[in-house]
């Protein structure tokens, strides 16, 4: 969340910068006018009308440039795409390519260009050599190609480097390590590939560092933990691979990592000890292919609001330092290989919105009883070995319930009427029962979750008639309920259901006529296979 809130104090900041000057009548420039008026002739389209006050000789007067009073020249050229139109917040369309010629204005500070998909052109080579006083670079959301040149690691001054979201493509130069004011690195959501440089371990003034979503490979630098004033970390989405360095429980600011969606592998190495890492907040590691056990003195993350740690390959037990988490919101630990019973230390976690446990190798044959007193909102507990009845301690939650996944188990008994009552029928509109041994039939309570989204009771052995109280779920987009012992006719109700996407009634024993009209008319043959006694579209019509 840090993230985004920056970037977003950003684009508004930025936004109502330098659009007037109020510096003195005179000539601008040459070199100045020069550049910028290649810069409008590379532009064809602008519907912030700023590029129609670039007429004349006085530069400093144009909207959007800044000059230096005492100098005459030109210092910043802010031109965002969101910026505030008469009075109001507008979006600004630019079309057209970035001129060359722009590094003409030598005594350029500050360069922002960001939100303009229509803005092509490459980053110029010689950007290096040509703007030495550059402080702030903001060309993120454009279309910009071609590589970030080498010469970049000449500017010795700059601040921000904010390129995110263009078609950049090749590797990330080494001279950027050359970069010793650098606080601010953006690069994501790019084409850049080929390993991180080990020099970005030299960029000790760094507090954000992005880039996500490109197609990086490799490792992760070595010296990482020498970045002491990090706060924000994210290299997600990317091919990189190799172990975790050890040197990252150094990262004594850090607040926010997000290494996850990669091939990642080796254990956690961190936290190295309880008086570092203390600020992190969110922590996301899943789907790499991580191993060993989460680490015994995991609790010491103090501060802990997010962590994500699923689909990896970790094994153990979850330790009991975890109880020290008091401001652990959101626990995921799905799909790995985690083993044992839940330590009851995990009743104190008081701040505890969402968890998932499930397809682990947990077997706890009942919910404990001091799961009650967590305020979790979103349960998974798919396929952790619960055995017996649905538990209904589930009641006692002192939050409303908004999604329940207890799939994959070992429950038996009927589908009780107090999951359509009470909590459940405010929030609820995830309820996941499949695959389970459970009997009788759907109860009439279920009418009464009118947030209902996604309703999930494939692979049991639910019996007599569907309930016509299913179509009074007018919110509902997913509806399986295959490979159970379903007869009767498929309710009209059914049709009612506009928003309705996915539909699966397959092998039951459902016979009669499909009602006809949509909904059901648009699902496939597969969506009713398996009942021999139904007929008529999609499926053979009916016999006379």
């Amino acid at each position: 969340m840090t993230k985004f809130l920056w970037g977003f104090v950003l684009l508004i900041t930025l936004s109502t910068v330098g659009e007037g000057n109020t510096s003195p009548n005179r000539a601008c420039n040459p070199d100045d006018l020069k550049g910028l008026t290649s810069f409008k002739a590379g532009i064809h389209v602008d519907t912030s009308d700023r590029l129609a006050t670039w007429v004349g000789s006085d530069c400093c007067a144009w909207d959007g440039i800044t000059c230096d009073n005492r100098t005459g020249r030109v210092t910043e050229i802010n031109l965002p795409g969101f910026m505030t139109k008469d009075d109001a917040p507008f979006d600004a369309w630019m079309e057209g390519s970035l001129s060359s010629k722009i590094t003409l204005i030598s005594f350029l500070e500050v360069l922002h260009l960001g939100g303009y998909s229509g803005l092509s052109g490459k980053i110029p080579k010689l950007i290096g050599f040509r703007l030495p006083k550059l402080r702030k670079l903001y060309l993120y959301k454009n279309s910009l190609t071609g590589p970030i040149p080498e010469s970049i690691g000449r500017l010795s001054n700059l601040e921000e480097l904010f390129l995110p979201g263009n078609k950049f493509s090749g590797s990330i130069p080494s001279s950027i390590g050359s970069l010793k004011n650098l606080s601010s690195l953006q690069l994501y959501s790019n084409r850049l590939s080929g390993c991180m440089p080990d020099s970005l371990a030299s960029l000790t003034n760094l507090v954000h560092l992005d880039l996500n979503s490109n197609s990086l490979t490799g490792h992760i630098p070595q010296r990482i933990g020498q970045l002491q004033v990090l706060q924000d970390l994210d290299l997600s989405n990317n091919l990189l691979s190799g172990k975790l360095p050890p040197s990252m429980a150094n990262l004594s600011a850090i607040q926010v990592i997000w290494l996850d969606t990669n091939f990642l592998e080796g254990p956690i190495p961190f936290p190295s000890s309880s008086a570092k890492m203390t600020s992190l907040r969110l922590l996301r590691l899943q789907n790499n292919r991580l191993i060993g056990k989460i680490p015994p003195n995991f609790g010491d993350l103090v501060s802990l609001e997010v962590a994500f740690l699923s689909n990896n390959k970790l094994e153990g037990e979850i330790p009991k330092s975890i109880g020290q988490l008091s401001h652990l919101a959101y626990f995921n630990i799905a799909h790995n290989m985690i083993q044992g019973s839940l330590p009851s230390e995990m009743s104190s976690l008081k701040n505890l919105n969402s968890l998932d446990l499930s397809f682990n190798r947990l077997r706890f044959s009942s919910v404990p009883r001091w799961f009650a007193e967590l305020p979790v909102s979103r349960i998974s507990l798919a396929s952790c070995g619960i055995q017996g009845q649905i538990p209904e301690l589930l009641r006692t939650i002192p939050t409303l319930i908004q999604e329940l996944d207890l799939s994959a188990n070992n429950l038996t008994g009927s589908i009780p009427t107090w999951i359509g009552d009470g909590k459940f029928a405010q929030a609820l509109y995830s309820l996941n029962l499949s695959d389970n041994s459970l009997v009788s039939k759907i109860p009439d309570s279920i009418a009464n979750l009118q947030r209902l989204i996604l309703l999930d009771l494939h692979a049991n052995k639910l019996v007599s008639n569907l309930p016509e109280a299913l179509g009074n779920l007018s919110m509902l987009k997913t509806l399986e309920l295959q490979q159970n012992r379903f007869s009767g006719k498929i309710p009209y109700g059914l049709l009612t259901l506009r928003e309705l996407k996915t539909l699966n009634l397959s092998d039951n024993l459902l016979e009669g006529k499909i009602p006809e009209g949509k909904p059901l008319s648009d699902f496939p043959k597969s969506s009713y296979s398996g009942n021999n006694g139904l007929c008529g579209k999609p499926l053979a019509p009916c016999k006379a």
